[in-house]
Parts: C-alpha cells; sequence; structure tokens
C-alpha cells in the first residue's frame, strides 16, 4: 500500500525558511511524478511544484524563484525547500504521487507564515 507522508511544517515569520519533506513507502518515487500541492483556507488547492520521473521541474508563478523541489532517490523523499516566505503562503502542503491514473496523497503539513 502506498503511503506518503510529510513533515516539516510550522510556524515561520515572513521571509524565513522550511524544508518540507515527503516520505514515501510501500513503492519507490522514481517511478512517480511527485508535486506539493498547497490550500489555503478558503481557496482551492493548487499545485505548488512538481517533479517528473526524469527530473524535470515546474513552478506556480507565485512561488518560482522562492521554492525548490527536489527528491532523494535512497532516502526515497521528496523535498520542498521555501526561502523567503510570505504571508500569503501559509496553507495545508500535501504531497502527490501521480502515474498514469493512479494518484496519491499524503494528510498534509501545516505552513503558518505570521510575524
Amino acid at each position: 500500500q502506498v503511503q506518503l507522508v510529510e513533515s516539516g511544517g510550522g510556524l515561520v515569520r515572513p521571509g524565513g525558511s522550511l524544508r518540507l519533506s515527503c516520505v514515501a513507502s510501500g513503492t519507490l518515487i522514481y517511478i512517480w511524478d511527485m508535486g506539493w500541492f498547497r490550500q489555503a483556507p478558503g481557496k482551492q488547492r493548487e499545485l505548488v511544484a512538481s517533479i517528473t520521473r526524469t527530473n524535470s521541474t515546474k513552478y506556480s508563478d507565485s512561488v518560482r524563484g522562492r521554492f525548490t523541489i527536489s527528491k532523494d532517490i535512497p532516502k526515497n523523499t521528496v523535498y520542498l525547500q521555501m526561502s523567503s516566505l510570505k504571508f500569503e503562503d501559509t496553507a495545508v502542503y500535501s504531497c502527490n504521487a501521480s502515474c498514469l491514473s493512479a494518484n496519491h496523497w499524503g494528510q498534509g503539513t501545516r505552513v503558518t507564515v505570521s510575524s
């Protein structure tokens, strides 16, 4: 059974940094396209960053240049390094693994940017 477990969220001041981790079990991440999504209160879930099986990355306009997605194959983990955080980055961040019609989600980790 595929499981994704996120960690690394928390409270951070504007301008600060956090690194989110998504550890996969029951599968190997290199066979999946991986993504980080976020959902802020009252808003729809949005794709923040993605990394394909061939390591091609994409970012939303709102985070490009501030966030970096990466993966560590031996650790079976995907990371989201977030820098220069803004109030509007406050959200629950969830990890996703997709391949053709298969789709798996983690439970999410909350990031709060507040002074």
